[in-house]
């Protein structure tokens, strides 16, 4: 019988209230990271709770850097092309320079974030995604990462989501820790549902706030290549390129939908109620607008 993250502990640590797994960072890493990183004004950090279009996003950077020529995209894995700013890979990558402008890709929270970010000019993008859909992406993809402990079942999954007992914290006070920050002139906040329903104004978005000039073919170039189908196909995106033991497609693909409204596949009228009963209490502050918030507050499936 497998052995819930709330029980079966082997593959995590806890820094400073946030689950981390050991496989991948250290609690040394983090601090380092927090009190000694120094982020530099050019730099741009990719940023999201996991399973909220982090992929996505890193394609449609990695697209827009490169005049929307999809050859970096196709020939450089996605790792490297925007590396993970808490894994131990890329601290030994710092020691050796990386070229600029830098570009990263993190889950952390805001309150475990570069303190130098703050006296930075550097520019974040933090993304958004359905905490229900979110839910249900990270609870397949628990199924086949070797660096996350799986859950007994999805309900499981569902009570450690609601207790913020899941790898990089409460999903609760991400957001809200993120979105309290969004009066910074650069920070951008977006939302996975927002990319699936005008890409391309999205990319405008992200060109304008990175000062990225695109002509219009460009940003069609951009648009083409950022589509999930081309994702899933490209095996530098697609996660295929990891050793199975590692990554096993076999249990679910990396990108397996890259739709909105999945989890209306998974939960039950109960759980979904009890679900929006827990946001209810915990994103009453929320101060931003987003499409579906709204409809969390409300009671109903």
């Amino acid at each position: 019988m497998q052995m819930s993250r709330s029980t079966m502990t082997a593959k995590y640590g806890n820094h400073k209230g946030m689950c981390f797994s050991l496989l991948s960072t250290s609690s040394e890493i983090l601090t380092f990271i927090e009190n000694e990183f120094q982020v530099l004004d050019d730099d741009v950090f990719n940023v999201t709770y996991p399973k909220s279009g982090t992929s996505w996003m890193i394609e449609i950077l990695s697209l827009i850097r490169s005049d929307g020529d999809p050859h970096w995209s196709r020939t450089v894995p996605n790792w490297d092309r925007m590396p993970w700013l808490e894994v131990k890979e890329t601290q030994e990558k710092l020691k050796t320079g990386l070229q600029s402008p830098r570009f990263f890709t993190s889950h952390l929270p805001f309150y475990l974030f570069p303190k130098s970010f703050s006296r930075s000019q550097a520019k974040v993008i933090y993304t958004i995604r359905h905490p229900k859909d979110e839910l249900v992406s990270l609870y397949h993809f628990s199924q086949m990462n070797m660096y996350l402990e799986v859950p007994e079942s999805f309900e499981q999954e569902l009570q450690d989501f609601l207790k913020g007992d899941l790898i990089y914290g409460s999903w609760f006070n991400h957001v809200l820790g993120w979105t309290g920050e969004k009066d910074r002139a650069n920070l951008l906040i977006m939302t996975y549902e927002e990319l699936l329903k005008d890409l391309r104004g999205c990319v405008v978005r992200i060109c304008n706030f990175l000062g990225k000039e695109l002509d219009e073919a460009a940003i069609d170039k951009v648009v083409e290549n950022a589509t999930f189908k081309n994702m899933k196909d490209n095996k530098m995106a697609n996660y295929s390129l990891m050793p199975e033991e590692v990554i096993d497609q076999k249990k679910s693909p990396f990108l397996r939908k890259g739709i909105s409204g999945d989890w209306k596949n998974h939960f039950t009228v109960e759980q979904s109620e009890r679900f929006n009963k827990v946001y209810r209490e915990k994103m009453k502050d929320l101060t931003v607008k987003i499409s579906w918030h709204e409809d969390l507050m409300q009671s109903s499936f």
